[in-house]
């Protein structure tokens, strides 16, 4: 999957589940505007958002920063660089 799609202004939106059996990116949810994606991380102690961040900067080989969703399912990120 093409991320550079999907990602505007430096910007892309998710929607994550947590607790999931591996990190991937399942698909778009157009309603939404947004990503979806399965994060192996639990959604406690910011454990996910950590992994949420690994994850995309190894993908995009970006750095990455939540910049909005840190306690939520839906989130925006920013890619630096």
């Amino acid at each position: 999957m093409n991320l550079n799609q999907y990602i505007k202004n430096n910007k892309l939106s998710i929607i994550v589940k947590a607790n999931s059996s591996k990190n991937q990116v399942i698909g778009y949810d157009d309603n939404r505007k947004a990503l979806k994606v399965n994060i192996k991380a639990a959604a406690e102690n910011n454990k996910a958002n950590i992994e949420i961040i690994k994850f995309f900067k190894k993908l995009t080989k970006k750095d990455v920063k939540i910049i909005s969703g840190i306690t939520s399912k839906k989130k925006l990120l920013k890619f630096i660089g």
